[in-house]
């Protein structure tokens, strides 16, 4: 990199990645590096969003599922929108993407990391609540889940917004620039802002899922009246498994954060991170939205049987479909239709005395597309023919 800063502001540092690097290795490499990243991020992420929208769809899915949902969609977000940004930085060595890229790439992308940590530090108040309370239930109120993301979302946009005052597009000879300058008159707002930034955005958010997970693995206890040996090792399981998703995530996020406040509290002092300290902490800031995809696929139980039923769901679908139907007299194509045997009679045998033949037939487990003439059948007052012989035949005995 050769580039001379100005003297005449209290900050100066490149926007969007660091620009005029030297070397067709970095030029090539850290590209198809950062592709990589995007693949892998991008598969694993839509997968656990597939399966988590199927149990959302079905009524099945947890408040902290739904949170789950929305830390992939800020990886998704991450890996689509910010990373290759950077890459076409690195392999140009200029900025060539425009103005408002300019101004909102580095605000963008500081916004994301911020709703990410705030979003575990969200699950972990949401798993500590599911451990530790007596409750089994695992529906939620989906206007609290989507309000509190929605928050999360606007403090994050807003909090990082003074990092778009002063960045814009500078001509440099005959190639342009992204840069952020400082002048003086602000620098004594910026240099608190830089101190207290990193601290509320990072530094509390980490402690406080840490402590609270840490809590949560010394005091979990089974739930009701759940066994003992199987609710026990499951809660701690998937409280292993989240916390060290916010492990991974604080570590990673770590170089880029200390890069981040090191370049603009020590450039007064002349004394700023390497360039490649700085290449390197951005590519493991992207890696992190690869691997947290990884261990969910990998470790979380609730992701794998939502994959599992999601991939039975289009299987069976796709059987259905495959049937040919039957050709009528007439020439009209007729659907097969296949109904659930049920056998009334020795249902009848196993429920209690008075309690409602129908209802306990229909609440056997059926094919999903039949849960809406059962759902019928048990919500009707009118038996049909046969279920009225079978009662009769069955109370006469």
């Amino acid at each position: 990199m050769d580039f001379d800063r100005p003297r005449n502001v209290s900050f100066f540092d490149f926007a969007g990645g660091v620009q005029l690097l030297h070397g067709e290795n970095t030029r090539s490499v850290l590209p198809v590096i950062l592709i990589g990243f995007c693949w892998t991020g991008v598969i694993g992420n839509l997968l656990i969003l597939l399966s988590l929208i199927h149990d959302l769809r079905n009524g099945t899915a947890s408040e902290v599922n739904a949170l789950l949902a929305g830390l992939s969609s800020t990886d998704l977000l991450i890996i689509l929108l910010c990373a290759p940004v950077r890459a076409v930085t690195y392999y140009r060595q200029t900025w060539t993407l425009g103005s408002l890229l300019c101004q909102t790439a580095d605000w963008f992308q500081h916004s994301c990391l911020i709703a990410k940590t705030f979003t575990l530090a969200a699950t972990t108040r949401a798993r500590c609540n599911f451990v530790l309370s007596s409750s089994d239930s695992k529906y939620f109120s989906p206007v609290q889940i989507y309000g509190a993301l929605a928050f999360i979302w606007i403090a994050s946009l807003v909090s990082s917004t003074p990092l778009t005052i002063f960045t814009s597009l500078q001509p440099y000879h005959d190639v342009k620039l992204c840069v952020t300058e400082i002048p003086f008159c602000a620098s004594g707002f910026m240099d608190v802002f830089y101190k207290i930034y990193p601290t509320l955005t990072y530094v509390v958010p980490i402690l406080f899922t840490v402590v609270h997970y840490t809590k949560t693995l010394l005091d979990t206890k089974p739930k009701g009246d759940l066994d003992v040996t199987s609710a026990q090792p499951q809660n701690k399981g998937a409280t292993v498994v989240w916390l060290s998703v916010s492990v991974a995530n604080a570590l990673m996020l770590l170089p880029e954060w200390s890069s981040w406040t090191w370049a603009r509290l020590g450039y007064s002092k002349n004394y700023t991170p390497p360039v490649g300290f700085v290449i390197f902490s951005q590519v493991l800031m992207y890696s992190c939205s690869s691997l947290s995809p990884i261990i969910f696929l990998t470790a979380y139980d609730d992701v794998r049987h939502g994959l599992n039923s999601l991939w039975l769901f289009r299987t069976c679908r796709r059987s259905s479909i495959s049937i040919s139907p039957n050709m009528e007299e007439n020439g009209a194509e007729g659907a097969i239709v296949i109904y659930p045997l049920v056998d009334l009679k020795h249902a009848s045998l196993e429920t209690p005395k008075g309690r409602n033949l129908r209802t306990d037939t229909a609440s056997r487990k059926i094919f999903p597309d039949l849960e809406h003439f059962w759902t019928e059948r048990v919500n009707t007052h009118d038996p049909l023919p046969w279920e009225s012989q079978e009662e009769k035949s069955y109370f006469k005995s």
